[in-house]
């Protein structure tokens, strides 16, 4: 497999990982109706990356969508996380859907006609 799959399918997959440990950390939160958004965009987010991951270690004909998409997925997660900064869970899952958001576009464009 190559370097960038590889940077790429750990991208994916610490992104699941702080979605998920965010979404279980946000329903434990004082105000759980404050974070429902945010959980909801965990949910999704954890979803399609490990879909993506998926198509991507599998070499799908399809995965180049899926990475679109899953940027997208990562961007809305990670904005709606980082209005939530003084939450470490929430800080660090932005961070994680930021650094996949960047992979996955990048992957998009190096696969772009192929």
């Amino acid at each position: 497999m190559h370097q960038q799959n590889q940077t790429l399918l750990q991208a994916l997959a610490d992104c699941v990982a702080a979605c998920e440990h965010c979404a279980t950390a946000c329903l434990q939160e004082q105000d759980v109706k404050m974070m429902v958004r945010c959980i909801q965009l965990d949910r999704d987010c954890a979803d399609i990356c490990a879909l993506t991951a998926r198509f991507v270690a599998r070499g799908s004909e399809h995965a180049q969508h899926l990475l679109r998409e899953c940027a997208e997925i990562c961007r809305a997660c990670g904005n709606e996380c980082a209005q939530h900064q003084h939450m470490e869970h929430c800080r660090q899952c932005a961070e994680a859907c930021k650094r996949c958001e960047e992979a996955c576009m990048q992957a998009a464009g190096s696969t772009a006609g192929h």
